[in-house]
Protein backbone atom coordinates (compact mmCIF):
# COMPACT_ATOMS: atom_id res chain seq x y z
CA UNK A 1 0.00 0.00 0.00
CA UNK A 2 1.29 3.32 -1.06
CA UNK A 3 2.12 5.57 1.95
CA UNK A 4 0.37 8.49 2.78
CA UNK A 5 1.85 11.83 2.13
CA UNK A 6 3.80 13.43 4.90
CA UNK A 7 1.97 15.84 7.10
CA UNK A 8 2.74 19.56 6.00
CA UNK A 9 4.71 20.50 9.91
CA UNK A 10 5.75 24.66 8.93
CA UNK A 11 4.13 26.31 11.74
CA UNK A 12 1.50 29.44 10.25
CA UNK A 13 2.45 32.85 10.08
CA UNK A 14 0.96 34.99 12.80
CA UNK A 15 1.45 35.03 16.44
CA UNK A 16 3.69 32.94 17.83
CA UNK A 17 2.92 29.68 19.29
CA UNK A 18 4.77 28.50 21.86
CA UNK A 19 3.49 24.88 21.43
CA UNK A 20 3.71 24.14 17.81
CA UNK A 21 7.24 24.69 16.98
CA UNK A 22 7.99 21.76 19.88
CA UNK A 23 5.15 19.92 18.55
CA UNK A 24 6.39 20.15 14.95
CA UNK A 25 9.88 19.45 15.69
CA UNK A 26 9.75 15.88 15.56
CA UNK A 27 6.32 15.64 13.43
CA UNK A 28 9.04 17.28 11.06
CA UNK A 29 11.95 15.27 11.25
CA UNK A 30 9.62 12.12 10.92
CA UNK A 31 7.77 13.89 7.91
CA UNK A 32 11.72 14.03 6.29
CA UNK A 33 13.04 11.05 7.17
CA UNK A 34 10.00 9.31 5.97
CA UNK A 35 10.34 11.42 2.22
CA UNK A 36 14.23 10.45 2.47
CA UNK A 37 13.52 7.28 3.28
CA UNK A 38 10.65 6.37 0.64
CA UNK A 39 12.98 8.16 -2.21
CA UNK A 40 15.90 5.04 -1.57
CA UNK A 41 13.47 2.69 -2.01
CA UNK A 42 13.00 1.53 1.48
CA UNK A 43 9.74 -0.90 1.72
CA UNK A 44 7.87 0.66 4.99
CA UNK A 45 9.49 4.43 5.26
CA UNK A 46 7.48 5.88 8.26
CA UNK A 47 7.41 2.83 10.23
CA UNK A 48 11.16 2.63 10.16
CA UNK A 49 11.49 6.42 10.38
CA UNK A 50 9.52 5.75 13.92
CA UNK A 51 11.63 3.09 14.95
CA UNK A 52 14.42 4.73 14.56
CA UNK A 53 12.95 7.65 16.74
CA UNK A 54 12.17 5.02 19.09
CA UNK A 55 15.43 3.57 19.63
CA UNK A 56 17.27 6.72 19.72
CA UNK A 57 15.05 8.22 22.73
CA UNK A 58 15.02 4.47 24.17
CA UNK A 59 11.48 4.54 24.32
CA UNK A 60 8.94 2.22 22.88
CA UNK A 61 7.33 2.97 19.24
CA UNK A 62 3.84 3.80 20.72
CA UNK A 63 4.96 6.58 23.02
CA UNK A 64 6.39 8.94 20.45
CA UNK A 65 2.62 10.28 20.59
CA UNK A 66 3.68 11.51 23.72
CA UNK A 67 6.81 13.29 22.29
CA UNK A 68 7.01 16.74 21.04
CA UNK A 69 11.12 17.13 20.20
CA UNK A 70 14.14 15.05 20.05
CA UNK A 71 17.36 16.65 22.11
CA UNK A 72 19.87 17.93 19.68
CA UNK A 73 22.05 15.00 20.71
CA UNK A 74 19.34 12.60 19.83
CA UNK A 75 18.49 14.54 16.42
CA UNK A 76 21.97 14.60 15.10
CA UNK A 77 21.47 10.03 16.00
CA UNK A 78 18.62 10.06 14.34
CA UNK A 79 19.77 11.50 11.16
CA UNK A 80 22.88 9.39 11.10
CA UNK A 81 20.54 6.11 11.23
CA UNK A 82 18.32 7.94 8.62
CA UNK A 83 21.31 8.02 6.26
CA UNK A 84 22.43 4.69 7.04
CA UNK A 85 19.16 3.16 6.06
CA UNK A 86 19.00 5.36 2.97
CA UNK A 87 22.04 3.86 2.49
CA UNK A 88 19.72 0.27 2.61
CA UNK A 89 21.22 -1.22 6.27
CA UNK A 90 18.80 -2.96 7.78
CA UNK A 91 16.68 -1.58 10.42
CA UNK A 92 17.95 -4.53 12.93
CA UNK A 93 21.71 -3.70 12.23
CA UNK A 94 20.58 -0.08 13.18
CA UNK A 95 18.55 -0.58 16.18
CA UNK A 96 20.28 -4.17 17.39
CA UNK A 97 17.04 -6.18 17.86
CA UNK A 98 14.99 -7.73 15.60
CA UNK A 99 11.15 -8.87 17.31
CA UNK A 100 10.27 -12.64 16.73
CA UNK A 101 6.95 -13.74 18.68
CA UNK A 102 7.66 -12.61 22.12
CA UNK A 103 11.47 -13.03 21.68
CA UNK A 104 14.05 -9.50 21.27
CA UNK A 105 16.79 -10.54 19.64
CA UNK A 106 20.04 -9.31 19.82
CA UNK A 107 21.35 -9.01 16.10
CA UNK A 108 23.51 -7.18 13.70
CA UNK A 109 26.50 -7.87 11.29
CA UNK A 110 27.24 -11.86 10.61
CA UNK A 111 24.27 -13.20 11.16
CA UNK A 112 20.57 -13.41 9.28
CA UNK A 113 17.91 -11.04 10.06
CA UNK A 114 15.18 -13.61 11.39
CA UNK A 115 11.67 -13.00 9.17
CA UNK A 116 8.14 -12.61 10.31
CA UNK A 117 7.11 -15.63 8.19
CA UNK A 118 9.37 -17.78 9.64
CA UNK A 119 7.04 -17.05 12.89
CA UNK A 120 4.61 -19.57 11.44
CA UNK A 121 7.25 -22.36 10.92
CA UNK A 122 8.09 -21.85 14.57
CA UNK A 123 4.21 -21.71 15.63
CA UNK A 124 3.68 -24.80 13.99
CA UNK A 125 6.19 -26.60 15.40
CA UNK A 126 4.90 -25.26 19.45
CA UNK A 127 1.35 -26.06 18.23
CA UNK A 128 2.58 -29.40 17.39
CA UNK A 129 4.56 -30.23 20.22
CA UNK A 130 1.84 -29.36 22.52
CA UNK A 131 -0.53 -31.32 20.61
CA UNK A 132 1.25 -34.25 21.18
CA UNK A 133 2.93 -33.63 24.73
CA UNK A 134 2.25 -36.99 25.88
CA UNK A 135 3.90 -39.18 22.88
CA UNK A 136 7.16 -36.62 23.60
CA UNK A 137 10.22 -37.96 25.35
CA UNK A 138 10.01 -38.34 29.21
CA UNK A 139 10.77 -34.86 30.77
CA UNK A 140 9.97 -32.81 27.92
CA UNK A 141 10.55 -32.85 24.10
CA UNK A 142 14.18 -33.20 22.73
CA UNK A 143 14.25 -30.33 19.90
CA UNK A 144 17.25 -29.60 17.27
CA UNK A 145 17.08 -26.16 15.30
CA UNK A 146 19.40 -27.05 12.38
CA UNK A 147 21.03 -23.99 10.52
CA UNK A 148 19.51 -21.90 14.02
CA UNK A 149 21.15 -18.14 12.90
CA UNK A 150 20.37 -16.02 15.63
CA UNK A 151 18.64 -18.50 17.29
CA UNK A 152 15.20 -17.42 17.02
CA UNK A 153 12.92 -20.77 16.19
CA UNK A 154 15.66 -22.53 18.92
CA UNK A 155 15.07 -19.57 21.56
CA UNK A 156 11.50 -19.28 20.98
CA UNK A 157 10.77 -23.33 21.31
CA UNK A 158 12.63 -23.17 24.70
CA UNK A 159 10.69 -20.17 25.81
CA UNK A 160 7.31 -21.56 24.90
CA UNK A 161 6.91 -25.40 24.93
CA UNK A 162 7.08 -26.13 28.96
CA UNK A 163 10.24 -28.69 29.50
CA UNK A 164 11.58 -28.28 26.25
CA UNK A 165 15.16 -29.29 25.95
CA UNK A 166 16.87 -27.38 22.75
CA UNK A 167 19.69 -28.29 20.27
CA UNK A 168 21.06 -25.02 17.90
CA UNK A 169 23.16 -26.00 15.23
CA UNK A 170 25.08 -23.49 13.37
CA UNK A 171 28.17 -23.87 11.18
CA UNK A 172 29.08 -20.01 10.32
CA UNK A 173 31.08 -18.35 13.05
CA UNK A 174 29.61 -14.77 12.61
CA UNK A 175 26.15 -16.52 13.14
CA UNK A 176 27.58 -18.66 16.08
CA UNK A 177 28.61 -14.92 18.29
CA UNK A 178 25.20 -13.62 17.70
CA UNK A 179 23.28 -17.14 18.55
CA UNK A 180 25.76 -17.76 22.03
CA UNK A 181 24.62 -14.41 22.93
CA UNK A 182 21.04 -14.41 22.42
CA UNK A 183 21.51 -17.94 23.83
CA UNK A 184 22.95 -16.98 27.15
CA UNK A 185 20.26 -14.21 27.43
CA UNK A 186 17.38 -16.05 26.46
CA UNK A 187 18.12 -19.64 27.05
CA UNK A 188 17.40 -20.34 30.53
CA UNK A 189 19.93 -23.26 30.51
CA UNK A 190 17.16 -24.75 27.83
CA UNK A 191 19.47 -24.55 25.04
CA UNK A 192 23.09 -26.00 23.85
CA UNK A 193 24.71 -24.92 20.97
CA UNK A 194 26.36 -27.13 18.26
CA UNK A 195 28.67 -25.54 15.75
CA UNK A 196 28.39 -27.85 12.92
CA UNK A 197 27.66 -27.91 9.10
CA UNK A 198 24.44 -29.90 8.30
CA UNK A 199 25.80 -30.95 5.07
CA UNK A 200 29.08 -32.78 7.04
CA UNK A 201 28.88 -35.55 9.61
CA UNK A 202 27.69 -34.29 12.85
CA UNK A 203 29.88 -33.95 15.47
CA UNK A 204 29.89 -36.45 18.73
CA UNK A 205 27.88 -33.45 20.32
CA UNK A 206 24.99 -34.12 18.15
CA UNK A 207 25.51 -37.72 17.00
CA UNK A 208 24.40 -38.61 20.35
CA UNK A 209 21.19 -37.90 19.66
CA UNK A 210 20.31 -40.31 16.47
CA UNK A 211 16.63 -41.51 17.41
CA UNK A 212 16.01 -39.61 20.58
CA UNK A 213 15.03 -36.27 18.52
CA UNK A 214 11.31 -34.94 18.90
CA UNK A 215 11.31 -32.36 16.62
CA UNK A 216 13.46 -30.89 13.68
CA UNK A 217 12.97 -27.73 12.47
CA UNK A 218 15.04 -25.65 10.39
CA UNK A 219 15.10 -22.26 7.95
CA UNK A 220 18.36 -23.58 5.92
CA UNK A 221 19.92 -21.27 2.94
CA UNK A 222 16.72 -21.78 0.35
CA UNK A 223 17.45 -18.98 -2.27
CA UNK A 224 18.10 -20.25 -5.41
CA UNK A 225 21.88 -19.43 -7.24
CA UNK A 226 19.50 -17.22 -10.22
CA UNK A 227 18.18 -15.03 -7.57
CA UNK A 228 21.40 -12.95 -6.67
CA UNK A 229 21.00 -9.99 -8.54
CA UNK A 230 17.74 -9.84 -7.74
CA UNK A 231 16.96 -9.65 -4.09
CA UNK A 232 17.29 -6.34 -1.73
CA UNK A 233 20.10 -4.98 -0.74
CA UNK A 234 19.31 -5.69 2.69
CA UNK A 235 19.51 -9.04 1.85
CA UNK A 236 21.98 -9.33 -1.01
CA UNK A 237 24.48 -7.24 0.55
CA UNK A 238 24.47 -7.26 4.82
CA UNK A 239 22.49 -10.77 5.05
CA UNK A 240 25.67 -13.58 5.27
CA UNK A 241 25.39 -15.61 2.15
CA UNK A 242 25.67 -19.14 3.97
CA UNK A 243 22.24 -18.30 5.23
CA UNK A 244 20.95 -17.67 1.76
CA UNK A 245 22.11 -19.53 -1.31
CA UNK A 246 20.78 -23.05 -1.51
CA UNK A 247 22.42 -24.18 -5.29
CA UNK A 248 20.78 -24.13 -8.33
CA UNK A 249 17.42 -25.32 -7.47
CA UNK A 250 18.04 -23.99 -4.05
CA UNK A 251 17.16 -26.95 -2.24
CA UNK A 252 20.72 -28.44 -1.68
CA UNK A 253 20.63 -27.55 1.92
CA UNK A 254 17.02 -28.64 2.37
CA UNK A 255 18.25 -32.01 0.76
CA UNK A 256 21.19 -32.23 3.35
CA UNK A 257 18.63 -31.04 6.76
CA UNK A 258 16.06 -33.81 5.43
CA UNK A 259 18.76 -36.45 5.57
CA UNK A 260 20.20 -35.67 9.09
CA UNK A 261 16.77 -35.27 10.26
CA UNK A 262 16.04 -38.74 9.45
CA UNK A 263 18.88 -40.18 11.62
CA UNK A 264 18.20 -37.60 14.46
CA UNK A 265 14.54 -38.10 14.87
CA UNK A 266 12.85 -40.87 16.90
CA UNK A 267 10.37 -43.18 14.47
CA UNK A 268 7.01 -40.65 14.82
CA UNK A 269 8.99 -37.84 15.04
CA UNK A 270 8.76 -34.57 13.56
CA UNK A 271 10.08 -32.03 10.84
CA UNK A 272 9.42 -28.60 9.50
CA UNK A 273 11.98 -27.01 7.06
CA UNK A 274 11.14 -23.45 5.53
CA UNK A 275 11.85 -23.33 2.24
CA UNK A 276 11.36 -20.28 -0.89
CA UNK A 277 7.93 -19.35 -1.70
CA UNK A 278 8.33 -21.66 -5.26
CA UNK A 279 9.22 -24.64 -3.59
CA UNK A 280 5.38 -25.42 -2.10
CA UNK A 281 5.31 -28.42 -5.13
CA UNK A 282 9.39 -29.13 -4.91
CA UNK A 283 9.95 -29.08 -1.16
CA UNK A 284 7.00 -31.74 -0.45
CA UNK A 285 8.14 -34.26 -3.45
CA UNK A 286 11.72 -34.24 -2.03
CA UNK A 287 10.50 -35.33 1.48
CA UNK A 288 8.05 -38.06 -0.67
CA UNK A 289 11.01 -39.30 -2.75
CA UNK A 290 13.21 -40.22 0.17
CA UNK A 291 10.34 -42.89 1.50
CA UNK A 292 11.31 -42.35 5.27
CA UNK A 293 8.42 -39.55 5.85
CA UNK A 294 4.61 -39.77 6.14
CA UNK A 295 2.19 -37.08 6.50
CA UNK A 296 4.03 -34.74 4.61
CA UNK A 297 2.60 -31.36 3.79
CA UNK A 298 3.20 -27.89 2.41
CA UNK A 299 1.93 -25.09 4.67
CA UNK A 300 1.56 -21.19 3.76
CA UNK A 301 3.01 -18.03 6.14
CA UNK A 302 0.78 -15.45 6.98
CA UNK A 303 0.70 -13.89 3.08
CA UNK A 304 -0.46 -16.82 1.87
CA UNK A 305 2.81 -17.44 0.01
CA UNK A 306 4.23 -21.56 0.20
CA UNK A 307 6.59 -21.34 3.20
CA UNK A 308 7.32 -24.96 4.65
CA UNK A 309 6.92 -28.51 4.41
CA UNK A 310 6.55 -30.57 7.13
CA UNK A 311 6.46 -34.38 7.61
CA UNK A 312 6.77 -37.17 10.39
CA UNK A 313 9.76 -40.24 10.30
CA UNK A 314 7.91 -43.31 9.35
CA UNK A 315 7.76 -45.75 12.04
CA UNK A 316 7.92 -49.79 11.01
CA UNK A 317 4.22 -49.99 10.08
CA UNK A 318 3.82 -46.87 8.92
CA UNK A 319 2.24 -46.52 5.03
CA UNK A 320 2.67 -43.16 2.82
CA UNK A 321 -0.81 -42.25 2.37
CA UNK A 322 -0.18 -39.85 -0.28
Amino acid sequence: MRPSPPVETTAPSGDHDPIRPLAGQLAGLLADATRALRDAGVASPRADAEQLAAHVLGVGRARLVLVDSLPEPAAERFAVLVRRRAAREPLQHLTGVAGFRYLDLAVGPGVFVPRPETESVAGWAIDALRGQAAALSVGGPVCVDLCAGSGAIALSLATEVPGARVHAVEADEGALRWLRRNVAALGKGAVEVHAADVTADPPPSLARLAGAVDLVVSNPPYLPDADREAVEPEVGVHDPALALWGGADGLDVVRAVVALAARLLRPGGLLAVEHADGHGTAAPALLRADGRWVETADHTDLAGRDRFVTGRLARPLDREDG
